[in-house]
């Protein structure tokens, strides 16, 4: 079909190449020949009076033609397929819909366990792939190219809508030995000690008590930094480290390993909420209303421990 001169099927292959950056792969992913994704491109060049791709060894390299192109290619793509292909009533029953969602190990240890437990109930051939922090989130949203984000909402951007599940604090933990941790810790204190810290992506992106911390123009001394909160505990067994976890995690964690859980120093950290975030295009998208009010009830489930005694 063409609209002012244009084959809407290259707008198709164009996304495709955008995505994969690959011609093998993008002609794999729309069920097109490798010949016929060639093809594709010529006439791509035609149309738009450009390159749109070179090649560096295997992969296809945009030009700022393409890159410019991309965003209202793939928004159009997205409105067409949750405006008039996906547009009938959402039976989660019957449904075999893969979400797919951004969130911590945090989140998914203390939260998201328990919607899987849910949806395996009420919607059995609902499934899920749960991928760790992107380094470009809003970008994943504006493709289409995941379903959620779950993540402290301060990292979320105005692009997109977005609504509170509950609200979290951090504290202080370390191995119930550790004979440098006072009773009551300062910000000198918390400062001056080594830390066990967890860092995100492949360019370490900083947690929450981090992005406070920096806030405030202090520097803590991390000894060991691993890819996730549910790494910390065993790294301060027998030492005299400590580490910031959420109060759930900690208290979940306390319940199977020798913990000791400490207040940290007001008011350099205060209580963050934890949100979910999904593309603009899905709003009215019935499957994702569906999980929006799955995430939203359970969350409403969850009670923030008050208890921040010390455990041992």
């Amino acid at each position: 079909m063409r609209f002012k001169g244009l084959d809407l099927n290259l707008l198709v292959a164009l996304d495709a190449l955008m995505a994969e950056r690959k011609l093998t792969a993008a002609a794999r992913s729309i069920n097109l020949s490798q010949p016929a994704m060639s093809a594709a491109i010529t006439r791509l060049r035609t149309y738009f009076r450009d390159e749109l791709f070179t090649m560096n060894g295997r992969e296809l390299v945009p030009t700022p033609r393409a890159e410019a192109l991309a965003p209202a290619v793939r928004d159009a793509l997205l409105h067409i397929h949750l405006s008039i292909i996906s547009s009938q009533p959402f039976n989660p029953a019957q449904s075999d819909r893969r979400f797919t969602i951004i969130l911590s190990d945090f989140m998914t240890l203390m939260f998201f366990e328990r919607i899987v437990v849910r949806v395996a109930r009420e919607a059995p051939a609902v499934s899920f792939e749960l991928l760790p922090f992107s380094e470009e989130p809003d970008d994943l949203l504006r493709r289409g190219d995941v379903d959620f984000l779950i993540l402290p909402e301060m990292f979320m951007s105005n692009t997109h809508p977005r609504t509170k599940l509950f609200d979290e604090r951090f504290v202080c933990v370390s191995c119930p030995t550790n004979q440098q941790l006072p009773p009551q810790l300062s910000i000198d204190n918390y400062i001056s000690m080594g830390h066990v810290a967890a860092q995100f992506g492949r360019t370490q992106r900083p947690s929450v008590e981090e992005w406070l911390l920096r806030e405030h123009g202090l520097r803590r001394r991390v000894e060991v930094a691993v890819p996730g909160f549910t790494m910390i505990p065993p790294f301060l067994s027998g030492t005299d480290r400590i580490a910031t976890l959420p109060l759930r995690l900690a208290m979940h964690f306390a319940k199977m390993m020798p913990l000791r859980i400490t207040e940290l120093p007001q008011p350099i950290f205060p209580a963050f909420t934890e949100a979910v975030q999904w593309p603009a295009l899905h709003n009215s998208d019935p499957a994702s209303l569906w999980m929006r009010e799955l995430l939203l009830q359970e969350a409403c489930r969850i009670d923030l421990p008050s208890e921040t005694s010390q455990h041992s």
